[in-house]
C-alpha cells in the first residue's frame, strides 16, 4: 500500500488472534503496522507480531525491489511490534537500529544483544536524514511504554505515532474508527492521560497531513478529528451525556431495580447504556463509562464486600484515573448492605467525582420505598 510516493505500508492483517494483550477480545483482529521509507538511504519503521515476521519480509522485500535496507528504527518494544529486530538484522547484516536508550536496554533483555556495534541512539529532537527525507524523533515516554519514540519526517509531513492513534481491528475490516479506538486507548494507554497530553502539545507544532500508527488505518483525512478525540480521552473529560449502568445480579431483584431506572430515564429523553458486569465485555463496559459523563453502579453486597464483577470493573476504573463525572450506587443485600459504602470508598482517591444525593438501597426486593428512591434518582440524573 502506497503512504506517498516514497513511503510505503509493510504491515500485516492478524486474523488469528482472540484475545489482544490476553484480555482485549478483537473479533475483527488486528493490524500490526510498519513501513518503509524509501529515499537514498531506506528506513524500516518497526517489526511486526513474531507470527507474521516471514510474510512481513516477504512485504518488504517486495517495495526494496533488490534495495537494501539501511536503517531499522524501532519507536516501541512491546512484541507485537519489536519481535522481527534481530531477525531483520541477521538477514540485513549491513544495517543499523535506531531506537531510544531504553529501547536498547529491552532489546538486550528480549535477544541478549543491545546492539552496539550497529547502533544509533536517539532522544528528543534528534535528527535522521535519508536524503531529503530527514526525520526527527520525539520522545513519548509511556505512551505507553517508557521507551517509546514517536517520528516525523518534515518532507511528507508524517507523523509515525507509535502505538498512538491506533485502534483494535485489522485493516481489512469494515468499522467505525472511534469506537474500536476508543476501546484501544481507554483499556492500554488510558492510566497515562498526562503523558499522551504532553505528546499531543509536542505534535501541535508540527505540520501533519498523515498520521501513520502501529495498529489501526493510516490517518490522511480530517486529522483534528481525531486529534480533538485523543485531546477529551487523555484529559479525562466526558466525551457524550449519558447514564451508563453498570451491575450485577444474584437472582434477578438488582437486575428489575436497573431496568426500572433504565425505564425512567430513557422516558426524560436520557441516553443510557446498560451493562450487565458478569456477562459483557468488560472492556466495553470500561469504554462506556469513560465516554459518558453519568455512571451508576449497581450491585449486591456480597461476603460483606461487593459483587466481584462489580469490584473487577471499579478497580478498570481507578487505576486509568477515572475522574470528572457524576456516580451513583444502588446496592441490594438481604440483612446488611455495605455496597453502597465499599463502592464509595474504592473511588475516594479519584479526582473531581460529584456523588449523587439519592442513591437506592433494597433490602432483597422491589419495594415502595426502594421504587420511590429510583424514581428520585433519576430525576436527579435527568
Amino acid at each position: 500500500m502506497k503512504i506517498t510516493n516514497d513511503i510505503k505500508y509493510i504491515g500485516v492483517n492478524d486474523h488469528q488472534v482472540d484475545l489482544f494483550e490476553g484480555q482485549y477480545v478483537v473479533p475483527n483482529g488486528m493490524a500490526y503496522n510498519s513501513y518503509a521509507i524509501l529515499d537514498e538511504k531506506i528506513a524500516v519503521m518497526d517489526t511486526v507480531d513474531g507470527n507474521f515476521i516471514q510474510e512481513w519480509l516477504g512485504n518488504l522485500e517486495a517495495v526494496l525491489e533488490g534495495r537494501k535496507p539501511d536503517y531499522l528504527i524501532v519507536q516501541h518494544m512491546e512484541p507485537d511490534h519489536s519481535a522481527g529486530i534481530d531477525i531483520f538484522l541477521n538477514a540485513y547484516p549491513e544495517a543499523t537500529v535506531v531506537a531510544s536508550a531504553k529501547a536498547f536496554v529491552m532489546m538486550k533483555n528480549f535477544f541478549g544483544n543491545d546492539y552496539a556495534d550497529r547502533r544509533i541512539v536517539v532522544g528528543e529532537g534528534s535528527t535522521l536524514s535519508l536524503g531529503k527525507h530527514v526525520l526527527t524523533f520525539v520522545t513519548a515516554p509511556m505512551v505507553h511504554w517508557p521507551e517509546v519514540i514517536v517520528t516525523y519526517d518534515a518532507y511528507d509531513k508524517v507523523l509515525f505515532s507509535a502505538d498512538g492513534f491506533g485502534k483494535f481491528g485489522a485493516l481489512d475490516a469494515e468499522e467505525e474508527w472511534a469506537c474500536e479506538a476508543r476501546r484501544y486507548y481507554i483499556g492500554i494507554v488510558g492510566k497515562y492521560g498526562a503523558q499522551v497530553q504532553a505528546l499531543l502539545k509536542k505534535a501541535a507544532g508540527l505540520d501533519i497531513a498523515i498520521i501513520c500508527p502501529l495498529h489501526g488505518p493510516v490517518l490522511t483525512e480530517n486529522l483534528g478529528y481525531y486529534i480533538n478525540l485523543y485531546d477529551i480521552w487523555s484529559s479525562y473529560r466526558p466525551e457524550s451525556q449519558g447514564v451508563v449502568i453498570a451491575f450485577t445480579s444474584v437472582y434477578g431483584n438488582t437486575k428489575m431495580a436497573v431496568e426500572l431506572l433504565e425505564e425512567k430515564l430513557t422516558a426524560q429523553g436520557v441516553k443510557v447504556t446498560v451493562h450487565d458486569l458478569a456477562r459483557t465485555d468488560m472492556a466495553e463496559a470500561v469504554e462506556d463509562a469513560f465516554r459518558y459523563d453519568r455512571l451508576v453502579l449497581a450491585t449486591t453486597t456480597y461476603n460483606g464486600d461487593v459483587f466481584p464483577y462489580m469490584k473487577e470493573f471499579i478497580h478498570h476504573l481507578i487505576e486509568r484515573s477515572y475522574q470528572n463525572r457524576t456516580v451513583a450506587f444502588m446496592e441490594n443485600g438481604s440483612w446488611t448492605p455495605v455496597a453502597a459504602k465499599i463502592m464509595a470508598k474504592m473511588l475516594e482517591g479519584s479526582k473531581n467525582l460529584t456523588f449523587a444525593q439519592n442513591n437506592v438501597k433494597i433490602l432483597s426486593a422491589l419495594s415502595d420505598d426502594s421504587r420511590a428512591q429510583i424514581e428520585a434518582l433519576a430525576k436527579e440524573l435527568a
